[in-house]
């Protein structure tokens, strides 16, 4: 009965809240390591040899497993010991054993023990021979063994029932489990050789809980064989677990002491591996078996018991009662007499008779199973040995005052003597076992007596100096023991111990009785069970923990059944009640660790799951013997006498026998489920020892005694009542735990009406009124508290809420449900009081959320709202049919016509009708209200939850039936107004600007007046939840809400919204179609746009994203809402199978098969574990692809079908076309999406009827829809699925048609297919142009074959289309095969493009597709002028239309962005009448599209990074936007602009490039393999920043790859080509670097960075040649040719290759060549000098190669060749004069950068200076008489005709 959400990994707002059941209690196991010992073998075998195995945790200085003890000897060394031994049972052959770890630690060590035979001699020499004698020296030694062999066989016949210690080692467990990886174990510190691995396989981690730090597990490691081969021999004065300790701390030192010992060799083989689950032939530590044990007489394994280091928290599930015993140490020394060899023999007495002994001894290896006494092992000649025994001993159930433990201290004689006995008694002493009746245990240092103890000395302890007794050192303490015992029958907690005493005395009335000193009579005994109640609360928590179960058994006992004290009942309600909310809150303290998500306490849900039964409803014994319980000492006596208190109110008497509990006939199906299941086997090891008597240990049975009156509490009863007048102090700790008390109180009520045969019983007489009322004053109270304490203790609050749910959600299923409905109800207002004045409405919302929704997952949560019964509200929702009948009975008759509407509005009636489900949906209106604070938490909280609970309706087999499913549907059709209310703030999926009320506002235009119903909800309605009429007018405010459709508000996120949109399909796909079309019918027009805008959003939602969606989500992180949607897919589902296959579905069939009853069942939906793994397999992925297209088609027939219930609406109403339009248009939507063939078949047979019935839609109203309608027709022309292509063809041909029979031609449509299908071919990459081929030829035979027209002009109309439409595709084709090559495909398209300049709609297209191609290929000034052209080709006809003065004057007024765009003013009236059908009739070719072209073109601009552009395009958008008045866009433009001119500022101020426009690349093509490029030269614009490399690479490898690698050659000169020097069979591209070139008048205009990089026509490149033909050669030769290439269009323009127009060449004398290079070298100098910041390095390295000692050609040579002599030729003299400035120039600027140089060095560049100014004075002085000498003829005046001759033109080209 504990709840919970079903999953706890899952979210807890997910998950539907069912109840999940506490898992059963079981034994408490650590991590559990099964240990086996294989074989021991000794270098000599002359003696039986004993093992002992225990772990001990050095850490905690602590012995954490009692003893396993083992015998490896071969039977004949066994056969020495045949005089001892008697059979040995089998229980004690064990060699395995399990040893479980709570608290896993490096610390752990397995420490093995030897013993051997004590025999004469001490430990040292008895172990020589060990370490002496070798195996190999077996036949040198034969003489010695033999007298070995002799003297053991004589020892072990004289001596052997005594042992002596021998040896020892231990193995550090955390090395075996972390080196696990290693192949191979080298030894290690312990002296171990480790073999390799035995191959085995490897065990997975156990599922045992344990709590353990990880960092050391014990569960999950390899199995390891290991060979110990050093013992260490024990020494006779450190054998205490104290020295032991300290060994092992050393042990793990790497220079540990114990290595230098001579080690005792020997070999034992031990397995260690991780315990299997279920270990066959298994002992517990009782010895009993554990199943399975297939055959008795298999060797066992023995689970050994675990003392664990720290406390351990678990209640015990089964029988135990041990007791161990440790002596540590006895002092002898001063006792008299030869007393060495001593051994201390214990005896369990139940009397002081000899014979009394019991046989509870457990025996250790090949003895006899228990034995009735034990001795320790003998340290030779030692009068104060230590001990390391341990004795084990089974306690007796019932242990009285005489049982007690003997102890006898024995001399041995090792030798044999005449005359002296083998053992002598030399000491006794004694502890007595109960004191006060409770066990003792703990340390005891007793004295010892010399003689044997008097008569009735065992109710006495050794302390008390008896007369005549003497006693070894005068009665001092000598002998140190100590006591532990491990028992679910004594508590060892003295608060627990009393409480049960005191219980027991009540029960048994065995007065005067005696506790501790007091004694206790009747008038005392109340004092002391109340002080003893309080004092529970004190006990310490391990015990407390443990006997819970019994705890809470007593005081439910105690509330139930008051005690009768002296003939009066006392009334220990109350303090009982105390007593268990403390003992409840303690346990849960403890327990903190392991609470589950609701913070309940995993332990005592199962204790009342499990464990609680009405005090005297025992289940009777098999076999119909009385029932009996188990009397343990002082533990849970029989079901003692009943007794009642407050006899007045006692009316409700058990009419059955309580004792004997019969099956009642029928059980409720609810009530069977909340009462507990009792079949347990040793897996739940439920065999409790208060609960399971009569095993086969069986203890002392009685019969309860008899009583006659009988009258007894109820405990549910009692403990509202209790609850309800409880003090502070106890509400708050019931309150911290209200989750038991209140399903204690279900259990207790069930029980009661199962025990009682009440189930037939009408739920109205089931419980008292008064019962009621306290439930009613509970709940109220609780709920307060839950209200009171949000803000302080939000946690608590947010548990007690839940609980109280649960609890009221249990109610319905025993209570009137009216009654808990009326609970329900006054809890809502409570706290709608509270939200008025709350500070944080969010958080009690989000409370009362989660209220509902556990109250809304009740199983018959549909029955529960009536579905079936009119809305007309009953005086009080009846008491529910049992639940047997309800399946039929629920949805039988059939429900009269009420006002349709009320039923889809959150109406009055509707609330009190259906009242959970009303509840639910009006928390829904609230969430959604958009002035919701905290909205997204409540949004979620609220939209999973309706949406889990229709996931659990869908899987429901009750409601598999559709007519049963549309009375499910119908509690929920609310939902459908308040989504459509909603819309406005649903994340919009179909991502557009303005799209998000499409249809609504389209509609609303008509409709301003009538007030549009908002979603508002006002206050009041959260008053009216209660259920009753609501305040008054408030109904107004609820349907007509204030006419503000967009309201603003929270908007829901993503996942919330398709989690509404997902239950909203499921609404429309389960109610009734004729129901949703009365509704329709009364809709408003706003209200009805709503509903198809939210059709429309369902269709975006849930669209297909495919495969690679899935893998692109996978690959970053995966979203939950994901997760979500694909679990409701899968239930709303169930229809559609994989998208291909879809075909041959038929609508109805599931291809998941009839999953109905496993898909919710959480624990096999895989959706789970998705949310959060990241890394999908394949498989989970294709999965997931299923799913998603499952749903996608589903949602969309879903919405196809409320489409089609709305178009038979509204055919007759007056504004049909309006709404028909908007229907066309979710219609157009969805065949626009990606959609299965199975959806199409049907979309597109509805797009024919609403065409075919409503012609005027298309062709007379907007053109948009018709051009729409192609675009989406032609697109599945060309599928793949043949199906698809036969339904487009269809419609398509129809659509003409239909045109053609309204006006004799179908211009209209002939245009729009025409665009269509060039905007297809230019943007669809994957479309087949073959299919689209074959549909086209389906057209012609239809229009060939149509009878109706045979004798119009259609038919030659179509073929001229078609005809059209095949030259599209061919251009396509041939796109198709330069998808590779993005110039020529540019080209191409540019090509369509041209050929469409008669027609400007398509035109336009391709525009628009070339934008997209660049924009793709990340060319955004091309994308941008594309753009621009758009606009100016529209801007060209609306200045045909009209003339308005704010529209751009047609191209002209758009030169200012780019020069080409003058090509768009071709269009000559004489082409274009405007008015003609079909014409510029698209969207673009008006003043909005004209803004959206400048917008689009803007935007890419920006996106180039050529701001500048951007200004321009604004001037033309700005006057447009001011005449419309658009502020609103006019406020963005202006923004826009700011941020434009900003990054102007900021990335001119800097280095001028910081953005860098484009690189230019001229490219020739030769050879007839290029078709018409042969011959062709174009200026190339590559992305700045590209190489000459990557250009040539880039189209060398295209062209090899299309020609064939050995064709294609580059030509790496620059060089004229010569094209008869060239191998026909071949391809040459040349690819030369030119850069943009101004004459210098241009400079003056081209300013900026930006000015030098726009607008370019003119390209430079250079080529440097010598009259011989080389490139390069000495100075006095060295010629240079200068190619200017002139291009058709001005870059950037709408492609990114330009023909070369023109050319013209200049070649430059080596003068000229000379004087330019001068000239560059001195503006570098000048760049360098005047640089800001200056650059040192920079001018250094300049100055370097200017003055620097010349290389070759530096200035000096150029001097010393073109001015050592005047030339002869006058016309050189200019040449001559001008290269003698430049030296001078350049002197003076070396002089310059010199200086500036001297004044940014530091000291250490001093001398590098010295060295420049030396260099440089050496050049001036050099250059000196070669600048002063003058030309002869500069003296004489210029003449004209000198001048003429001179080639001006040259110069100023050379002028740079």
């Amino acid at each position: 009965m504990c709840k919970g959400s079903e999953a706890g990994d899952q979210k807890k707002d997910e998950a539907v809240e069912r109840c999940s059941r506490p898992e059963p209690p079981r034994e408490h196991f650590g991590q559990r390591i099964l240990v086996k010992c294989l074989s021991l073998k000794f270098e000599i075998e002359i003696e039986p040899i004993f093992g002992i195995l225990a772990l001990y945790d050095v850490r905690e200085k602590k012995k954490i497993s009692e003893n396993f003890y083992f015998d490896l000897n071969s039977d004949s060394m066994k056969g020495l010991l045949r005089a001892h031994g008697t059979h040995p049972a089998i229980s004690t052959l064990a060699r395995s054993a399990i040893f479980s770890v709570t608290y896993p630690s490096p610390d752990i060590f397995l420490v093995i023990k030897l013993e051997k035979v004590l025999q004469q001699g001490d430990i040292s020499e008895c172990c020589e021979p060990y370490m002496v004698m070798k195996e190999a020296d077996t036949a040198k030694n034969k003489e010695k063994l033999e007298k070995l062999r002799l003297a053991a066989e004589q020892f072990c016949t004289r001596l052997g029932r005594y042992r002596m210690p021998f040896a020892w080692t231990a193995v550090h467990l955390a090395n075996i489990v972390s080196s696990a990886g290693q192949s191979d174990r080298d030894s290690d510190s312990e002296g171990e050789r480790r073999p390799a691995w035995t191959d085995r396989r490897r065990r997975g981690p156990q599922d045992r809980t344990s709590s353990g730090d990880d960092a050391c597990s014990f569960s999950g490691f390899r199995p390891a064989t290991l060979t110990v081969t050093n013992f260490f021999k024990q020494e006779a004065e450190r054998l205490s677990d104290e020295d032991l300790f300290k060994f092992l701390a050393d042990m793990r030192r790497p220079t540990s002491l114990l290595r230098r010992l001579r080690p005792v060799t020997a070999q034992l083989k031990i397995d260690i591996s991780p315990a299997p689950e279920n270990p066959h032939f298994c002992l517990s530590p009782e010895l009993l078996h554990v199943k399975p044990y297939p055959d008795p007489r298999g060797r066992p394994t023995k689970e050994i018991l675990e003392f664990p280091a720290r406390e351990v928290y678990s209640p015990h599930t089964s029988y135990r009662n041990l007791l161990y015993v440790y002596p540590h140490s006895l002092n002898f020394s001063s006792r008299q007499g030869s007393v060495r060899n001593l051994t201390v023999r214990v005896q369990y007495m139940a009397g002081e008779d000899p014979s009394q002994a019991l046989p509870v001894i457990f025996g250790k290896s090949s003895c006899s199973e228990f034995t009735r006494e034990a001795f320790t092992p003998v340290v030779y000649h030692n009068k104060s040995p230590e001990f390391y025994e341990e004795f084990k001993l089974r306690l007796p159930a019932c242990v009285t005052e005489n049982h007690h433990l003997l102890f006898t201290f024995y001399h041995v004689s090792c030798q044999p003597r005449p005359g002296t006995a083998l053992e002598t008694p030399v000491g006794f002493t004694w502890i007595p076992l109960l004191q006060h009746g409770r066990l003792r245990t703990g340390p005891f240092c007793l004295p010892v007596s010399v003689d044997q103890p008097p008569p009735s000395y065992s109710v006495l302890t050794p302390d008390v100096a008896l007369p005549g007794m003497r006693w070894v050192d005068g009665h001092k303490g000598v002998f140190s023991v100590e006591l532990t015992a491990v028992s679910s029958v004594h508590p060892q907690d003295p608060y627990l111990d009393k409480f049960f005493t005191l219980v027991h005395v009540l029960e048994e009335g065995a007065f005067p009785f005696r506790l501790k000193d007091a004694v206790l009579s009747e008038s005392t005994v109340e004092q002391e069970l109340r002080g003893s109640l309080a004092a529970l609360r004190l006990a310490s928590p391990e015990p407390l923990v443990a006997f819970s179960h019994h705890v809470l058994d007593k005081l439910v006992r105690l509330v139930v059944r008051p005690p009768i004290i002296g003939g009066q009942i006392v009334n220990l309600g109350r303090v009982a009640f105390e007593a268990m909310a403390h003992v409840v809150s303690l346990v849960h303290r403890s327990l903190e660790a392991a609470q589950d998500a609701r913070g309940h306490c995993p332990l005592l849900a199962a204790y009342v799951y499990y464990a609680f039964r009405l005090p005297g409803t025992e289940p009777s014994l098999p076999g119909g013997a009385p029932p009996v319980t188990v009397q343990p000492a002082t533990l849970a006596r029989g079901p003692g006498r009943p007794a009642s208190l407050y006899l007045a109110r006692s009316k409700s008497i058990s009419s059955s026998n309580p004792d004997l509990a019969v099956a009642p006939g029928s059980v409720d199906d609810e009530v069977s489920r909340i009462l507990a299941s009792k079949g347990i086997d040793r897996s739940h090891s439920w065999v409790n020892s208060a609960y399971a008597p009569g095993g086969s240990k069986a203890v002392l049975r009685r019969a309860p005694p008899y009583c006659g009156a009988d009258p007894r509490q109820l405990l549910h009863e009692e403990l509202a009542l209790q609850w309800v007048v409880s003090g502070s102090a106890v509400r708050e700790a019931v309150l911290q735990h209200a989750w038991f008390f209140f399903q204690l109180m279900v259990k207790s009520m069930t029980l009661h009406l199962v025990l009682g045969q009440k189930l037939d019983t009408p739920r109205k007489l089931r419980f008292p009124g008064r019962f009621l009322d306290d439930i009613a004053a509970l709940v109220g109270s609780v709920g307060l508290e839950v209200i009171t304490r949000v803000h302080k203790d939000a946690e608590l609050a947010e548990r007690l809420n839940a609980s109280l749910a649960f609890f009221l959600s249990d109610l319905l299923s025993l209570v009137d449900r009216g009654f808990v409905f009326s609970l329900v109800r006054a809890h809502y207002k409570q706290v709608a009081t509270r939200l008025q004045s709350a500070p944080n409405p969010t958080v009690l919302l989000t409370l009362r959320m989660d209220f509902t929704r556990i109250l809304c997952s009740h199983e018959h949560y549909v029955t529960l709202n009536l579905p079936c019964c009119p809305l007309s509200p009953p005086a009080s929702p009846s008491p529910s049919v049992s639940s047997t009948t309800s399946q039929g009975s629920t949805f039988s008759s059939q429900a009269p016509d009420p006002k349709v509407i009320s039923m889809f509005e959150l109406s009055g009636p509707f609330r009190q009708q259906h009242f959970l489900a009303g509840l639910l949906l009006t928390e829904l209106a609230l969430a959604l209200e958009p002035e919701a604070e905290g909205a997204s938490l409540l949004h979620k909280k609220a939209i999973s939850a309706v949406h889990s609970l229709l996931c659990g309706h869908d899987a429901d087999p009750r409601y598999a039936e559709a007519t049963v499913k549309a009375r499910v549907a119908e509690l929920y059709l609310p939902l459908l107004s308040l989504a459509r209310d909603t819309l406005p703030r649903l994340h919009d999926f179909a991502e557009g600007p303005g799209q998000r009320s499409r249809l609504a506002s389209m509609l609303d235009s008509d409709t301003e007046g009538e007030g549009d119903i908002g979603g508002t909800i006002n206050p009041s309605v959260a008053m009216a939840i209660a259920g009753g009429p609501l305040a008054p007018g408030s109904r107004a405010s609820i349907s007509q809400g204030p006419a503000t459709a967009a309201r603003s508000g929270c908007a829901l996120s993503a996942e919330s919204s398709r989690t509404l949109l997902v239950c909203v399909l499921w609404v429309l796909k389960n109610a009734e179609p004729a129901l949703l079309q009365r509704w329709a019918a009364d809709l408003a027009l706003a209200q009805l746009g709503r509903l198809l805008d939210l059709l429309y959003l369902c269709l975006a939602a849930f669209e297909y994203k495919g495969k690679k969606a899935f893998e692109r989500i996978n690959s970053l992180t995966f979203k939950k809402s994901l997760d979500m949607k694909a679990r409701l897919e899968e239930a709303i589902l169930g229809t559609i199978g994989a998208r291909q296959e879809m075909v041959r579905r038929s609508r109805e069939r599931s291809p998941f098969g009839n999953q109905e009853n496993v898909r919710w069942r959480k624990s096999v939906t895989h959706w789970r574990q998705t949310s959060d793994r990241v890394d999908k397999t394949k498989d989970e992925m294709e999965h997931e692809a299923l799913v998603d297209g499952n749903l996608a088609t589903e949602a969309s027939l879903v919405v196809l079908d409320t489409l089609e219930i709305i178009v038979q609406t509204v055919m007759l109403s007056e504004a049909r076309e309006s709404i028909l339009g908007a229907v066309l248009k979710v219609v157009l939507y969805s065949l626009g999406s990606a959609q299965s063939a199975l959806f199409l078949q049907h979309g597109l047979a509805t797009q024919r009827a609403l065409v075919s019935k409503f012609p005027e839609l298309l062709f007379e109203e907007d053109t948009e829809l018709c051009a729409d309608l192609c675009l989406r027709l032609l697109r599945h022309c060309g599928s793949r699925v043949s199906t698809i292509r036969t339904h487009a063809s269809a419609s398509l041909y129809l659509l003409m048609r239909q045109n053609f029979e309204i006006g004799n031609n179908f211009a209209r449509v002939k245009m729009q297919v025409t665009m269509s299908l060039s905007s297809l071919v230019g943007t669809t990459q994957n479309f087949s142009e073959e299919h689209l081929r074959r549909s086209l030829k389906t057209i012609l035979t239809y229009a060939e074959e149509d009878v109706g027209l045979r004798d119009s002009t259609f038919a030659e109309q179509v073929q001229d289309l078609m005809f059209n439409l095949h030259m599209i595709l061919t251009d396509t084709v041939k796109m198709k095969e330069h998808q590779e090559d993005p110039e020529m495909l540019i080209d191409l398209m540019y090509r369509i493009a041209r050929g469409y300049q008669g027609s400007p709609d398509l035109r336009l297209t391709w525009l628009q597709n070339m934008a997209g191609k660049h924009a793709e290929l990340g060319n955004h000034a091309e994308a941008a002028q594309c753009m621009v052209h758009a606009a100016a080709l529209v801007a060209e006809y609306l200045a045909l239309l009209e003339d308005s003065r704010y529209l751009p004057v047609g191209c002209v007024s758009f030169q200012n962005i780019s020069s080409n765009v003058l090509e768009e003013s071709a269009i000559s009236d004489d082409i274009l009448s405007p008015d003609e059908e079909g014409f510029c009739s698209g969207k673009h070719f008006t003043e909005l599209g004209l803004v959206g072209l400048l917008e689009q073109a803007a935007t890419y601009f920006t996106m180039g990074g050529l701001y500048e552009a951007v200004n321009e395009v604004y001037k033309t958008l700005i006057p447009i936007l001011e005449a419309h008045r658009d502020y609103k866009k006019l406020a963005a433009v202006h923004g826009k602009l700011q941020e434009a001119f900003t990054k102007i500022m900021h990335q001119s101020s800097g280095w001028e490039s910081q953005r860098v426009f484009g690189t230019y690349f001229r490219v020739g093509f030769y050879g007839a393999r290029f078709g018409d490029l042969d011959e062709q030269e174009f200026v190339y614009k590559e992305p700045s920043i590209t190489k000459l490399a990557e250009i040539s690479h880039r189209l060398e490898e295209f062209y090899a790859e299309r020609f064939g690698e050995d064709v294609v050659e580059i030509i790496k000169d620059s060089n004229p080509v010569d094209k008869t020097k060239l191998d026909p069979q071949k391809a040459y591209i040349q690819i030369t670097y030119v850069e943009p070139h101004f004459d210098t008048y241009e400079l003056k205009d081209r300013v900026t960075y930006f000015d030098r990089n726009y607008g370019l026509r003119t390209f430079l490149f250079c080529t440097p040649f010598t009259p011989d033909g080389r490139a390069h050669g000495e100075l006095p030769e060295q010629h240079k040719r200068k190619t200017l290439l002139s291009t058709d269009h001005a870059f950037p323009y709408i492609k990114t290759r330009i023909r070369v127009g023109h050319r013209e060449e200049t070649v430059l004398t080596p003068v000229e060549v000379a004087i330019e290079d001068m000239q560059k070298k001195t503006r570098e100098l000048a760049f360098a000098t005047e640089q800001d910041p200056p650059d040192a390095k920079m001018l250094q390295m300049v100055l370097q190669g200017s003055v620097g000692p010349t290389v070759n050609q530096g200035p000096l040579e150029v001097a010393q060749v073109f001015l050592a002599e005047i030339p002869e030729d006058p016309k050189l003299f200019r040449h001559h004069n001008k290269l003698r400035l430049c030296f001078k120039d350049f002197c003076k600027k070396c002089e310059d950068a010199l200086r500036k140089n001297k004044a940014l060095i530091g000291p250490d560049q001093k001398e590098y200076h010295r060295e420049l100014e030396r260099n440089y004075s050496r050049l001036r002085e050099a250059l000196q008489p070669l600048l002063t000498q003058r030309l002869p003829q500069m003296l004489a005046p210029n003449t004209a005709s000198l001048r003429n001759s001179l080639n001006r033109a040259s110069f100023r080209k050379a002028d740079l």
